[in-house]
């Protein structure tokens, strides 16, 4: 069941559910408005070239006010939020539609599982021809909750558990490879 903005709300007043910073009108109908951090990370070259997944990945990461995204490049950035989800809710990140149709891709790589702490690492794509300016605290996506039918067994206590700023990926900690 997707959560309401009536609920979303009740969850934040009893403090089930942590989102902050947060204004009241980030609040949707079904979903919460993330905006833009400040922390930008793009991945180091390699001499080789080539990315392994065993092998840590190095990434060169700036904190500023303003990016600019050239056409076809791929940066990590964060969002402004730092949430806090209870054990029986999950959530999914969804870009904004005005800003999909000018070419910029927002997404993370999947769900934001029951129990996770921190800011959410958001990869952006520019699939445009011009490059993109990207402010910090603007909309740039938005959370949809949804309550799971019991509460999470294993609540996720991984390695990106309290991230904050736009955290590398740490593929090459997985142990099953």
């Amino acid at each position: 069941m997707i959560l309401s903005d009536k609920t979303m709300l009740h969850m934040l007043e009893e403090k089930t559910l942590t989102i902050s910073p947060l204004e009241e009108r980030q609040v949707q109908p079904a979903s919460v408005d993330v905006r833009l951090g400040n922390t930008f990370s793009i991945v180091e070259d390699t001499s080789t070239g080539i990315i392994t997944l065993d092998s840590e990945v190095r990434y060169k990461t700036i904190q500023t006010d303003t990016y600019v995204l050239l056409p076809g490049q791929f940066v990590l950035a964060t969002t402004m939020e730092y949430f806090e989800l209870p054990d029986h809710i999950t959530a999914f990140v969804e870009g904004r539609s005005s800003l999909g149709r000018m070419g910029l891709f927002i997404q993370n790589a999947g769900w934001v599982d029951p129990g996770f702490k921190g800011e959410i690492t958001l990869e952006l794509f520019n699939a445009n021809r011009c490059a993109i300016e990207l402010k910090a605290g603007r909309r740039v996506g938005q959370l949809v909750f949804a309550e799971m039918d019991s509460p999470a067994l294993h609540p996720y206590r991984g390695k990106y558990q309290g991230q904050r700023g736009a955290t590398g990926s740490m593929a090459y900690m997985d142990q099953d490879r």
